[in-house]
């Protein structure tokens, strides 16, 4: 397959053009030249999107994707990251649901309201005292920085 323009990667990776420059500022991927002012792309660049956006997904940071892959561009994936990766997916996953279950029984709670629900002060103090964790909220993403 021959080499694909900026606008074609962008279409079939299904991110904007701006966020394969940004990729390609950090060091992810590289253009293999240019057909007048348009950056060309070998097609796989198209698994390497991929594998950023699962990254993405999993919650690394683009500097941690940058490290799993060689110099040569081959993924280079350390196993102890990514069992780290899952833990701590594991234990947002159960954060995720102690929220969700307080929403639903806040939700359904007969109580005049949700502050003279036992649950829902059980709930509150151990917010307060660190044993249940609320999820951080993540930043909102700028298109031209994913």
């Amino acid at each position: 397959m021959p080499d694909m323009d900026i606008a074609e990667v962008a279409r079939r990776a299904g991110v904007p053009a701006s966020t394969l420059r940004y990729y390609e500022e950090k060091g992810l991927i590289a253009p293999t030249g240019r057909r007048g002012l348009r950056r060309q792309y070998d097609p796989g660049v198209l698994e390497r999107l991929a594998l950023i956006a699962m990254g993405r997904s999993a919650g690394f940071s683009l500097d941690e994707i940058a490290r799993m892959f060689a110099p040569d561009g081959r993924p280079r994936i350390d196993p102890g990251v990514l069992l780290d990766k899952a833990d701590e997916l594991d234990r947002t996953i159960r954060e995720l649901q102690v929220l969700r279950d307080s929403l639903r029984h806040t939700a359904a709670c007969p109580a005049p309201s949700h502050m003279e629900c036992p649950t829902f002060r059980r709930i509150i103090g151990a917010v307060v005292a660190g044993e249940v964790a609320v999820p951080a909220r993540r930043a909102a993403r700028s298109p031209s920085r994913p």
